[in-house]
């Protein structure tokens, strides 16, 4: 490992039920299929302002990390919301928007487009969606409501930052701030929803919760899809990536990731490992334990999108089938790895990555540096690693705290 990178400490639990042989069965299909990641690939692709996001091909730290190939996944231009969650949240508001509108007696066809052009305008103002959120996935509800016509109210734990707080309600939310966790604020949400006749937004499933979810992960498999594409693009033909590293948070986007990488590749699908916070870690604890746990405290991380105590009920049990680790990472490794991102190694472009953005490639980072876990993940020199982005500065103001400039400076750099 070349001495520009720093080791860092690194927890791993093997999942003894993932096998690469195992086919993408009816149970998986129920939860996540590619009828739905279609439907969804075509109605988000035709949004104005969409456009693949860039797949950086990092060789100065693929080399100074000791594996042949990493692939970075940046999400940071996602619809001028600085992330993936635009996938997800905006695409789940016109689903349910298009059910109820259609439900109220809507005359003609209701769809996202007709939304959009406020054909419906009278019913879809009387609705109100709400989501809980540590910030990405409540600024993609709040652009959803605002885009497709309907009112918004989103929770926030306390621990979200103003600048994060002041990105929801600039598209125009209502943002209440509890005191507690991510999901005390879930529960806030589902609470308030039911007194008042709301539509919950949520990216986690709880029982009797999981058609909304659903259509949430099933957004986020776009991401997926364009990385299958754009990998195959710059010349890896033959083989996928052999390995591939994901944040954990509830799950709901590496269960997506996990679902389209499986039914694409199949057999040859790559190495599959969740990534997640020290003091946020509910699947690592849950893979440890081999049953869903519910991981108690203040989940403090400064990778505050992957705050979470509990894990998606969905996202469990296809991570449980087809996750073959669970690895833990410290905040330092993420405020490290965002530094290495900002300078670009060797010739690689200078990348704006979020705090929470940084998790999946932080545990490739830490797996390589410790030989047990190295060996024991198939790393190695002929290794090719694909991670995901998912967050550029959505907080400038730390961002800039973090990394020394500001996120535009950094951008700049590439000249």
């Amino acid at each position: 490992m070349n001495q520009t990178i720093r080791p860092f400490p690194i927890g791993r639990v093997h999942n003894p039920n993932a096998a690469p042989e195992t086919p993408y069965g009816p149970a998986l299909e129920a939860i996540l299929n590619a009828e739905g990641f279609e439907a969804a690939r075509g109605e988000i692709s035709g949004w104005p302002g969409y456009a693949p996001t860039p797949l950086h091909r990092l060789s100065g730290l693929a080399e100074a990390a000791g594996v042949a190939e990493i692939w970075y996944k940046d999400e940071a231009g996602r619809f001028g919301l600085g992330s993936f969650k635009a996938l997800g949240g905006a695409y789940a508001v016109s689903r349910v928007l298009a059910r109820e509108v259609a439900a109220r007696g809507a005359r003609g066809p209701v769809s996202a487009a007709s939304l959009r052009a406020g054909r419906h305008r009278d019913l879809v103002a009387g609705l109100t969606v709400c989501a809980a959120t540590d910030g990405n996935h409540g600024r993609s509800v709040a652009w959803g409501a605002r885009a497709f016509g309907s009112r918004c109210v989103i929770y926030i734990p306390d621990a979200v930052s103003p600048g994060r707080q002041r990105a929801m309600e600039r598209y125009g939310a209502e943002v209440r701030r509890i005191d507690g966790t991510f999901d005390d604020a879930v529960r806030k949400a589902d609470e308030d929803a039911a007194a008042q006749g709301w539509i919950v937004v949520a990216d986690t499933t709880y029982p009797g919760y999981t058609e909304i979810p659903r259509d949430v992960m099933h957004g986020y498999g776009v991401m997926a899809a364009e990385a299958i594409a754009q990998v195959s693009a710059r010349g890896l033909n033959g083989p996928p990536p052999s390995h591939v590293f994901v944040q954990g948070g509830v799950g709901g986007l590496a269960a997506a990731i996990c679902a389209r990488l499986w039914q694409h590749y199949g057999a040859a699908r790559p190495r599959f490992a969740v990534v997640e916070p020290e003091a946020a870690a509910c699947f690592f604890a849950s893979a440890r334990a081999g049953r869903p746990v519910v991981v108690e405290g203040d989940l403090a991380t400064v990778m505050g999108g992957l705050a979470a105590g509990a894990c998606s009920m969905l996202a469990w049990e296809l991570l449980w089938a087809g996750a073959d680790d669970f690895l833990t990472v410290p905040d330092a490794a993420a405020l490290e790895v965002m530094c290495l991102l900002s300078r670009g190694l060797a010739g690689d472009p200078a990348v704006v990555a979020g705090e929470s953005a940084v998790a999946g490639l932080a545990g490739a980072l830490g797996a390589l540096q410790d030989p047990e876990t190295a060996a024991a993940l198939g790393l190695g020199p002929a290794s090719r690693v694909l991670v995901f982005g998912t967050e550029g500065a959505t907080d400038p103001k730390l961002y800039r705290e973090i990394v020394g400039r500001t996120p535009e400076a950094v951008a700049g750099s590439n000249g």
